[in-house]
């Protein structure tokens, strides 16, 4: 679990740093682009997040809390980005990816990444206890 949460730690805190340092890219300018709202703002957040998640689960502190944070952040991207693909068309504000192909193949060629890393969230929480703000594991009662 510890070679885990250094891998996701640090993916999330480089995502997040490369979030301020390439904002047409990867910052304000791809929220913009995929129709997010208030993108500048957003990029802010989300790169915040992303690089004090990574850092709280690469030294063990309240990883449950940054896994849960962190997974907000990969769902968000999930709705946002793949699931219009996976439709075939724009869902509500979101744009649709230019691609050959929509539908199942194409999500889940195209969302690998972000469904990864959603399941190994998961396993971050869990093995934390999901501990939300205190150290009590959630399947010890009165511990």
């Amino acid at each position: 679990m510890i070679l885990i949460r250094i891998v996701v730690g640090l993916m999330f805190v480089f995502e997040g740093a490369l979030t301020f340092a390439r904002p047409e890219q990867l910052g304000a300018g791809h929220f913009a682009a995929i129709g997010l709202p208030y993108p500048q703002l957003l990029a802010l957040l989300a790169g915040g997040v992303e690089i004090v998640g990574g850092l709280g689960i690469l030294l063990n502190l309240y990883a449950g809390d940054a896994a849960l944070a962190l997974l907000a952040v990969v769902l968000t991207a999930l709705v946002s980005t793949r699931i219009p693909i996976l439709l075939g068309r724009p869902l509500g504000p979101f744009t649709l990816a230019p691609l050959n192909e929509y539908g199942w193949v194409s999500f889940f060629y195209e969302a690998r990444a972000e469904l990864c890393t959603t399941f190994v969230l998961l396993a971050i929480i869990l093995d934390s206890g999901i501990r939300v703000g205190r150290r009590r594991r959630w399947y010890q009662e009165g511990s």
